[in-house]
């Protein structure tokens, strides 16, 4: 059983090490801000909207929308046309600001394709700054589903060791920021799908990216075998995200708040 254990710590550890090889290589890619996609012609400015709703994808600390490139290749393979990305300046010092830009973009997303909610998929510190959004900028009237990734909603004891950064500080346990978004959250419209993982490094300790809210519709999905950085580009991942945009009636919606009787996992 300890065999067992180190190899698939092990082969989880390459994995980390090549996914961050190549985002390396990817990163200055999606450092300059993605070019917005036209309005459709048959969809007029704040008209009736077509197809499925929009899925705007928000990154993770120091990060850029770069890190999505097979996650948001598998999402239009399965028909989602609608995919934009945002990025945030590493240089934002505070999430609450973070989200208000969010809260912009997502504006700005519904009057120029005429849907009136969006989906959210966020990595990381984006799954924290989505859901401060949705939480208390009063996005839920505007977001449908917020799929998070390996996002520190209880906070993180791994942020100590970076704490110099004002954004990082507020990823640690018991931060103002964390404390606010512990707080009562009564008739919040948004349906969270929360993935994390049990080898995840970064989320200590790993079960800091459960989410656990009473008011909140919660349906957590623990992943088996990836890092943190796998996340977002792991393929059974990229499913697992794609069933949680597209279920209209899934187990977070049919469970009462809070409670957690369908909580799945995948490997």
């Amino acid at each position: 059983m300890e065999f067992a254990k180190v190899t698939t710590l092990m082969k989880a550890t390459a994995l980390e090490l090549a996914i961050l090889t190549g985002h390396l290589v990817l990163y200055p890619t999606g450092i300059v801000a993605e070019r917005l996609a036209p309005t459709p012609s048959d969809v007029p400015p704040e008209g009736p909207a077509r197809g499925r709703r929009p899925v705007l994808l928000l990154h993770g600390f120091v990060d850029n929308r770069s890190v999505f490139v097979l996650l948001r290749r598998s999402l239009a393979r399965h028909g989602r046309d609608g995919i934009e990305s945002l990025n945030y300046s590493p240089l934002t010092c505070d999430l609450r600001a973070a989200a208000e830009l969010l809260g912009r973009r997502v504006d700005e997303i519904r009057a120029r394709t005429g849907h009136a909610e969006v989906d959210i998929v966020g990595h990381s510190l984006g799954g924290l700054i989505a859901r401060y959004y949705v939480q208390c900028l009063g996005g839920d009237a505007r977001v449908r589903t917020l799929v998070t990734l390996g996002t520190p909603h209880a906070g993180t004891t791994m942020a100590r060791l970076a704490a110099a950064h004002p954004l990082v500080r507020q990823m640690r346990p018991g931060s103002e920021v964390l404390r606010e978004l512990a707080g009562p959250a009564p008739g919040c419209r948004t349906r969270f799908v929360s993935f994390w993982s049990d080898l995840d490094q970064v989320m200590v300790p790993v079960e800091t990216a459960r989410l656990d809210h009473p008011d909140l519709v919660v349906h957590n999905v623990r992943v088996s075998g990836v890092g943190h950085l796998a996340l977002p580009v792991h393929p059974t991942v990229a499913t697992g995200v794609r069933e949680a945009l597209d279920a209209d009636d899934g187990p977070g919606i049919t469970a009462g708040r809070g409670e957690e009787p369908d909580a799945s996992s995948v490997a």
